[in-house]
């Protein structure tokens, strides 16, 4: 009897952890379907590529094989984007409460994204069923572009409620399966109730389940579903088009191209031949650790194009041995967090990509644009520490030039890459797609020959840069619906008479666009901040005098300086969460180098108003 209890009291833990098994299966089978999916669409392109430039000629299928892969990449990867350290949660407000309401908060948010979950599903369902034809090239029926997000979302559903049940409870699981499922329902319904405009709704919506920790782009996709009960010119099918048009564009897959090359390039070691270059050029210097750290920001910047991963990097190799050499647990995460948002300034930029992508904008006139700017920011960074630095004796030995000469020539593959990647794009020898696989096959090529890579290393790459890509892709998704509706809505109208309330001179104008930009930074993703507000803050820039590439590097500036203030800063996040400290420390302690940003933002803003045809004195280049 005795033993049959104990087997009956151990039966819900054996379920438990096989559950927990399973689930862990069918998250690794995505990654894995999502890195086989990357390295199948790099081929495609690199082929193009080569077949373009070698041989004279082109694949007529290679780009729209390139989208529609990429769009599949991005479906199998919106559960992990929804349920992962990616899912872009806004949990600032949510730790603040007692423990009983963060239960209460975690049930809604997880009801928002099943509420997004059945947008993508019932809605990709309903489209893949009513729309005909098939695609130009390819002749593969369009149908099979919705399915795919259909099945997204179907997987998105099941993973929410299977995470939520084995973290906290099955009835938590149960209430937000319900919680959500009324608001789709209501959403579907006509209730005859206007609210003007509609799009305001849905940002009310969306913000809501924002401040409770749902995933982002769920929030987006559950606000503009909402808005269609009550006056919304959005249907649910409407929706999922919208979703799958705003990434069906090729310039979109330079994004997990150039994830994929700093990846590489980290797993190959070559980032650590940066950090001893920096070393040789600043290490003497006072504070010289942490000028170490900022100068190898400065050149991974070129390799890399993701703040996130340079973060990432910073705290697992650079930060603890700024501990170790005294600077304070806080300090060390703040100067690695406050180097890393120059990843995002100095090209390749994959927040320059997302604008050139809402706006139009040339890519490479950004890029360009993007060195200038990073400049001025580094040098403020360089000002901030050296002032901010204190207590600290970490100087090294002044390199002597055969040592720098040396450490110079480990980096130089590393620092290629960014050179070749913006010549090439700037003067027109590949577009930024195919330059973005360049890089991916330039970083793979250099690192196979140094043998800092093995197939293992390789596909550990693959995984983390699919991933990271479908969580970007998803958002850019999410934000088109989201920005149709402002669009419809004439919500630009009003952001252009909130920008020229103090006169619509260029230096009124670029005062107010840069107070709303921060102002819309501390609650929103960078990402999501890019795509939405760029579009309407441009025109009313350009009606104003500024010169549209000025405008948009500040732009970018601005937003990513959101990267290291509360209650976002994910660049904080990142590095506070793999140091294992505080954040609210980190964000104390990242005060100085805000500061310096802050001033070298007011700079670059005066030069865009007072001189805008110097476009940051590189006028040849554009």
């Amino acid at each position: 009897m005795t033993s049959l209890a104990q087997r009956a009291a151990s039966a819900p833990a054996l379920l438990r952890r096989r559950s927990q098994k399973g689930l862990a299966g069918v998250v690794a089978g995505l990654e894995m379907l999502g890195a086989a999916l990357l390295a199948i669409l790099f081929a495609v392109v690199l082929a193009a590529v080569i077949r373009r430039y070698v041989f004279g000629g082109g694949f007529v299928w290679s780009d729209e094989l390139a989208i529609w892969l990429h769009a599949a990449l991005i479906a199998v990867g919106a559960p992990l984007a929804a349920t992962s350290a990616l899912a872009m949660r806004l949990d600032v407000i949510v730790r603040l409460l007692p423990a009983s309401g963060q239960r209460v908060t975690a049930i809604l948010a997880d009801a928002f994204a099943v509420h997004g979950s059945l947008v993508l599903a019932l809605g990709g369902a309903s489209v893949a069923a009513q729309v005909g034809g098939v695609s130009t090239v390819l002749e593969l029926p369009e149908s099979l572009r919705f399915a795919v997000f259909a099945l997204g979302g179907g997987l998105t559903l099941l993973i929410v409620l299977a995470r939520s049940g084995l973290d906290r409870s099955w009835i938590s699981a149960g209430l937000a399966l319900v919680i959500g499922a009324g608001f789709y329902l209501l959403a579907q319904q006509v209730t005859g109730w206007f609210v003007d405009p509609p799009s305001l709704l849905a940002a009310a919506w969306a913000g809501l389940g924002l401040l409770l920790g749902a995933p982002l782009p769920f929030a987006l996709l559950a606000g503009v579903s909402l808005s269609g009960a009550f006056g919304g010119l959005l249907p649910e099918p409407a929706i999922v088009q919208n979703t799958v048009s705003g990434i069906s564009k090729f310039l979109l897959l330079a994004v997990p191209f150039f994830l994929l090359a700093g990846e590489l390039l980290t797993e190959g070691g070559l980032a650590e031949r940066l950090v001893r270059f920096a070393s040789a050029l600043v290490g003497h210097l006072r504070a010289g650790l942490a000028q170490t750290a900022l100068v190898a920001s400065v050149l991974f910047s070129g390799a890399s194009g993701s703040s996130v991963a340079n973060a990432a990097f910073g705290a697992k190799v650079m930060a603890p041995t700024l501990i170790a050499r005294g600077y304070p647990p806080a300090q060390a995460g703040a100067i690695v967090a406050g180097v890393s948002m120059l990843d995002n300034i100095i090209p390749p930029s994959i927040a320059f990509l997302l604008l050139a992508a809402a706006t139009n904008l040339s890519v490479g006139s950004l890029l360009v644009g993007g060195f200038v700017a990073g400049g001025v920011l580094a040098l403020a960074l360089a000002v901030g520490i050296h002032l901010s630095v204190r207590g600290v004796v970490d100087a090294t030995p002044k390199a002597s030039g055969a040592e720098r000469a040396r450490s110079f020539v480990g980096a130089l593959p590393a620092i290629g890459l960014g050179v070749v990647v913006v010549v090439g794009i700037r003067f027109g020898v590949v577009t930024v797609t195919e330059a973005s696989a360049l890089a991916v096959a330039y970083s793979l090529v250099v690192c196979l020959a140094l043998r800092s890579l093995n197939g293992r290393s390789v596909f550990a790459a693959l995984r983390k840069s699919a991933t990271e890509a479908a969580a970007v892709g998803l958002l850019i998704g999410a934000s088109a619906p989201f920005a149709f509706l402002l669009a419809v809505d004439r919500v630009s109208d009003q952001m252009a008479a909130l920008v020229t309330a103090f006169g619509a001179g260029p230096y009124a104008v670029i005062l107010l666009a840069n107070l709303v930009l921060l102002v819309a930074g501390l609650f929103l993703d960078i990402g999501a901040a890019i795509l939405l507000l760029g579009p309407l803050l441009l025109p009313v820039a350009v009606a104003a005098g500024l010169d549209p590439i000025q405008f948009g590097v500040i732009l970018v500036v601005n937003l990513m300086i959101h990267g290291l203030t509360p209650p976002l800063g994910i660049l904080v996040y990142v590095v506070s969460g793999i140091l294992r400290l505080p954040a609210g420390s980190v964000f104390r302690a990242v005060l100085p180098l805000l500061g310096s940003l802050l001033v070298a933002l007011a700079l670059l803003s005066l030069g865009a108003a007072a001189w805008p045809s110097l476009r940051f004195s590189f006028r040849g280049f554009f």
